[in-house]
């Protein structure tokens, strides 16, 4: 660090900002500054965290105007010289200060039909999976998305289209359309080609540049893209 102090604005509710000097250390998260501020210098600052080791993503903020986990980013990294900003995820409802609701994130996950579409019953024998096949490598792909949000705020077609369900819900529709388990390809399609569905996208690709994870929400959008325009020349002969 260049010095023993951070400037640290934090973004209030109604568009206020706190300005606090926060003690800088070694291997110091932007987690770790959050939490000093709010049990150092102002306890009403609400904000919302879990796991801190990056399994939950519930820590998600934007710093510096980036969205990133805060538990798995280091000051050192972000600060702007000693300076560092941090407001609530774009794109969604603020409930207080850095705290968001994650209620239409959600919404538009079942509105894309992100949800399993089974067949069996628990008296079925399990279906065998064949993890070599192109399709199961592409349902892979996509599994490990924790929710987190990231992607969402960093989607400029979701802050300029409420309506677009998002890179996370239409990742998980095409994890879900290239899952031999599930049988809703049939309603996946429909859902992801109706109003606010894949054809939005513009491939900024700020989803995936931004994913915490590694995953790539726009390679997925585009292959929502090719079967939704298959399944629409399919269903018109």
């Amino acid at each position: 660090m260049t010095s023993d102090i951070l400037k640290v604005t934090v973004e209030r509710s109604a568009g206020a900002q706190g300005a606090f000097d926060v003690p800088a250390h070694e291997s110091q998260t932007v987690l770790d500054v959050v939490s000093w501020i709010q049990q150092n210098a102002d306890p009403t600052l609400s904000y919302r965290f879990s796991c801190r080791v990056g399994m939950c993503g519930s820590c998600a903020m934007m710093v510096n105007g980036v969205p990133r986990w805060t538990c798995r980013t280091h000051i050192s990294k972000v600060r702007n010289g000693n300076e560092v900003s941090i407001a609530p995820l774009r794109n969604l409802p603020v409930i207080k200060d850095l705290a968001v609701d994650m209620d239409p994130f959600f919404d538009k996950w079942v509105a894309a039909e992100g949800v399993h579409h089974g067949a069996l019953t628990r008296d079925d024998p399990i279906a065998p999976i064949i993890e070599t096949t192109p399709a199961r490598a592409e349902a892979n792909a996509g599994i490990e998305c924790i929710n987190c949000s990231v992607c969402y705020a960093a989607c400029d077609t979701v802050a300029g289209n409420p309506d677009y369900l998002g890179p996370a819900a239409l990742q998980r529709a095409w994890t879900l359309l290239n899952d031999a388990k599930d049988e809703g390809r049939v309603a996946i399609l429909d859902a992801v080609s109706d109003k606010g569905g894949c054809h939005n996208c513009h491939s900024m690709g700020s989803c995936t540049t931004y994913c915490p994870n590694d995953l790539d929400p726009m390679s997925a959008i585009a292959g929502l893209k090719r079967e939704t325009a298959k399944s629409f020349f399919r269903r018109g002969r």
